[in-house]
Formats: C-alpha cells, sequence, structure tokens
C-alpha cells in the first residue's frame, strides 16, 4: 500500500474533491468559454452586423454517403470543438504531461459525440478518467511516445462507448425535469434554481459548466441568469465602498468569487446576493417569463463579459428565426435590465446597508486584495 501510494504521488494522481469537484469542474467551464461560447458569440456579431467573414462558409463537410452536408462558418468551427476545448482543459488542469494533454483531443471529441445532449458532462468524467490513466503510464517505458498516447485514447473512447451516451441521457432528463419543474411550478423553482446557480457562481466551482452539463434553458435558464446577476451585480454594488470603481468592474462583469475569501471570514455577508436571488428568480420566471434561449453555458455567466445578457439576446434571436418569438420587443430590454442590473444593485445594497446597521456586516469585510 506505501508503494502504491508513492507511486501515486510520483505520478501526481490525487483523489480529492477539490482536484475533481473544483479545479476541473472550473476547467470545464474555460474550455466550455474558448469553444461553445465564443463560437455563438462570434455567430451572433456575425448575423446582426452582417459581417461577411464571419458568415462565410470555411469548411463544408459531406456525410459518409455523401448525401447530407454540413457547413461551418468560423464561429461553427469554434462552437465544434467543445468536445476536445473541454477534454483538454481538464488534462491541464490536472497537470498531465504533454503526451496525455495531447491526446486528450480525441477523447474529448468522442465522448461529447456519443453523450449527445449531456455530452460536456460525459467530458467531463471521461477525460478526468483518461487522463489519470495516462499519467499513470507516462514516462514508464522507453517507448512512450507511442505508450501514452495510445493508453490515453484507447481507455478514453473505450470507456466513452460505454459511459458517454448513459450519461448524457441522464443529464438531459436532469435538466428536463429542472426546466419541466420550472415551467410546472415557477415560483418555488425560480426561487430555488437562482439561489443555487447565484451560490455556484461564487463558490470555487462552475455555474457555467453545471448550466452546460444539464443543459439548462427556458425558464430555468432565465432564472439561473438572474441568479448569477444577483450575485455579481449585488456583491460589486453591496461592496464599493470598499473597493470603489475597480472593485464594481472586478466583480460586475469579472466573478464574485473574489469574494470568497471574505465570505469564509464572515458568511453572513452572503445575505445580500442570496436574498436578492431569491427575489429576482420568480420575478424573472412568473412576471417576465424571462428565458435563456441561447447556449446553455451562458445560463451559469451572469453579468461575465455580458455573456448572460448575449445568451439572452441570442436566444431571442434563434427564437425569431424558429418562428417561436414574433419580436424583440421593449418589455424584453426592460425584463433584462430590471433582472440583470437594476434589481440585484438595488435590493443588495439595501439589505447590505440593513445588515450594516444590525452589525453582522462591518466596514471592510467586503475588501478586496486589489
Amino acid at each position: 500500500m506505501r508503494k502504491l501510494k508513492a507511486f501515486l504521488q510520483r505520478k501526481n494522481i490525487i483523489f480529492s474533491g477539490k482536484r475533481y469537484g473544483i479545479d476541473a469542474l472550473a476547467a470545464m467551464a474555460q474550455g466550455l468559454f474558448c469553444t461553445l461560447l465564443v463560437g455563438t458569440i462570434l455567430n451572433t456579431i456575425g448575423q446582426q452586423f452582417n459581417i461577411e467573414f464571419l458568415n462565410r462558409t470555411l469548411i463544408t463537410l459531406k456525410s459518409a454517403d455523401g448525401a447530407n452536408e454540413i457547413h461551418y462558418n468560423l464561429g461553427g468551427i469554434a462552437s465544434a470543438m467543445v468536445g476536445p476545448g473541454i477534454a483538454v482543459a481538464i488534462g491541464f488542469a490536472l497537470a498531465c504531461p504533454p503526451l496525455v494533454l495531447f491526446s486528450l483531443i480525441p477523447v474529448g471529441f468522442a465522448a461529447n459525440a456519443m453523450g449527445g445532449a449531456g455530452g460536456p458532462l460525459a467530458v467531463y468524467f471521461v477525460a478526468i478518467v483518461a487522463s489519470e490513466c495516462g499519467k499513470l503510464v507516462s514516462k514508464e517505458t522507453k517507448v512512450d511516445i507511442l505508450v501514452t498516447p495510445i493508453v490515453t485514447i484507447l481507455v478514453g473512447i473505450g470507456i466513452s462507448t460505454l459511459v458517454a451516451a448513459p450519461i448524457g441521457t441522464a443529464a438531459k432528463a436532469v435538466g428536463s425535469a429542472v426546466m419541466w419543474a420550472t415551467e410546472l411550478q415557477p415560483f418555488f423553482m425560480g426561487i430555488l434554481v437562482s439561489v443555487i446557480i447565484g451560490i455556484a457562481l461564487t463558490l470555487p466551482i462552475s455555474s457555467a459548466a453545471i448550466c452546460a452539463a444539464f443543459s439548462l434553458t427556458g425558464l430555468a435558464g432565465g432564472a439561473a441568469v438572474a441568479g448569477c446577476c444577483a450575485h455579481m451585480i449585488g456583491f460589486a454594488v453591496m461592496s464599493f465602498r470598499e473597493n470603489r470603481w475597480g472593485g464594481l468592474v472586478a466583480q460586475g462583469i469579472g466573478t464574485s468569487m473574489l469574494q470568497m475569501p471574505n465570505l469564509v471570514k464572515n458568511p453572513r455577508c452572503w445575505i445580500p446576493p442570496v436574498l436578492a436571488s431569491a427575489i429576482t428568480g420568480p420575478i424573472a420566471t412568473c412576471l417576465f417569463r424571462f428565458q435563456m434561449n441561447g447556449a446553455p453555458v451562458s445560463s451559469g455567466m451572469g453579468t461575465c463579459g455580458l455573456v448572460g445578457q448575449i445568451g439572452v439576446y441570442t436566444g431571442w434571436i434563434n427564437d425569431i428565426a424558429a418562428g417561436t418569438k414574433p419580436a424583440i420587443t421593449t418589455m424584453d430590454w426592460v425584463a433584462m435590465a430590471l433582472i440583470c442590473f437594476i434589481l440585484p444593485a438595488v435590493l443588495s445594497l439595501v439589505f447590505c446597508e440593513i445588515l450594516r446597521k444590525w452589525g453582522w456586516i462591518k466596514k471592510d469585510d467586503l475588501k478586496l486584495p486589489l
């Protein structure tokens, strides 16, 4: 047992919740962002501003029988690489040697394709296993250039054939259940989804990866956007006296995760944005029927680079193209402004000031090391 522990330590294989539940999940979100999300944004920009270079077909692939063709523009190419992007990002987070890291490219492609709608979650699990197996054999033989890629790819694609489809089906079922429940009980589910995803955004895990894994869109996606915005805008505004403009920008369009050290010291600082999310969530679902029908990863991004709002706008465009929405209305813009910016700012600030008067939040409790 001691030799095994020493061997795993030498291979930098550490079985821990932090490594797999935080580091790998955060990397998954980065892989999603650099492929699917960026591709979606580029497509939206190209369509809305009629940019020929972004709209032009760059690659055309034919089916095996030659009957069908798939056309890819620049954004489409980026989005198509979501599987490899997630796999390589996870491999990097797990400190994989180069040969293992590069071998994860076909593994990620296979797992995502086999996982269907739940492909990102399938890639997450498969990439972790393939990475660790590849690290086990890395540099253990004189023909490492052959052994390491072969083992990594065989293990990764082999496991994908066994578990990717079931994982994808399960993830889709969970996401569908959440969206169905939100349609059925928009008030209570609006609160639940908004609060949970908002908290996940501030924790050192990835709300974006969670939303992408379960393909969270529709009303549930709108509630998720509301919760994320409540935390990002909420923390940015309520800590303005401590952090000024730098903190406003860093948290408002960066990440509320910057507050985690302060939240560990004083968890009561979390109360204002959580209460704000519990209010804006049902307002989004019940009053405005606010939906996020863009890329599911956008549901968990909030105001980070305004990705959540771009996702909502992309969803409007998609719905108009599909004939399910006649046009973008003034009320749509009002809803976005209120749910994503105005209400989170006002509510969080009001709740924070109450807690400051009670002494629950003291001076510099929200100070960032900027």
